[in-house]
């Protein structure tokens, strides 16, 4: 039987590797998008963006109310801007030049699991009314989160005072980070080569379909009427 091989027999096998090229190709399938989206908009903040708007709303020479409002606007603006886990440290550190208050940095991280993408799949697999539930305590949870990391934060001095931050472009050098991604895009190009050699091309076809429709029989639960 196969589960009384060892583990390295089992995943350097012809199934083994197989399975493994599907879930690497079909993750990345999966984010993708979303990912260059992401990035995108926040290349396009960074350089459209005025920081004299940024100080205006959020209250930049006001503490008390950058305090009160930052957390609440932080993941209101994770949700327009489709940043990911990916996309939004880079776009944190130009809203915090901007202004933002360290809860609203905070909050705003936090808030990549209710960008609308994320929320459109959420509808998709439970309906709109459980997403607009999901959505409301993601939201609630990140606010509150943001007050209490900055009143733990400021009386331990642990928030930056310095506003001036750049994402500093990093010349090409030869060092063990450039071994370790030339290594990863060696593996990620053998794992394409598997998944395409093994006929799992049709799989990329069927993403996008509808969850809660199995052998063409729609379920019947509040996925299957929304």
């Amino acid at each position: 039987m196969q589960s009384d091989r060892g583990f390295l027999q089992r995943l350097f096998s012809s199934a083994g590797m197989t399975s493994v090229s599907r879930y690497f190709v079909m993750e990345w399938a999966a984010v993708l998008r979303d990912i260059v989206i992401g990035l995108l908009i926040a290349g396009a903040f960074a350089a459209w963006v005025p920081k004299e708007w940024l100080h205006a709303i959020f209250f930049q020479n006001d503490p008390t109310l950058s305090f009160l409002l930052g957390p609440l606007i932080g993941p209101l603006l994770a949700m327009i801007s489709f940043v990911c886990s990916v996309g939004n440290v880079p776009l944190a550190a130009v809203l915090w030049n901007g202004g933002i208050s360290f809860g609203g940095v905070v909050s705003f991280i936090f808030a990549d699991l209710i960008i609308i993408p994320i929320i459109l799949i959420y509808k998709k697999y439970y309906g709109w009314k459980p997403a607009a539930r999901i959505t409301a305590i993601f939201y609630g949870a990140m606010v509150l989160a943001g007050y209490a990391v900055e009143l733990l934060f400021t009386p331990l001095s642990l928030v930056p005072a310095d506003r001036n931050l750049t994402i500093v472009e990093a010349g090409i050098s030869w060092n063990y980070t450039t071994w370790l991604d030339i290594a990863a895009i060696v593996l990620a190009g053998a794992l394409l080569i598997v998944f395409f050699r093994s006929g799992s091309r049709s799989m990329l076809a069927m993403m996008g379909g509808s969850p809660e429709v199995q052998d063409g029989t729609p379920a019947t639960d509040e996925a299957a009427s929304a």
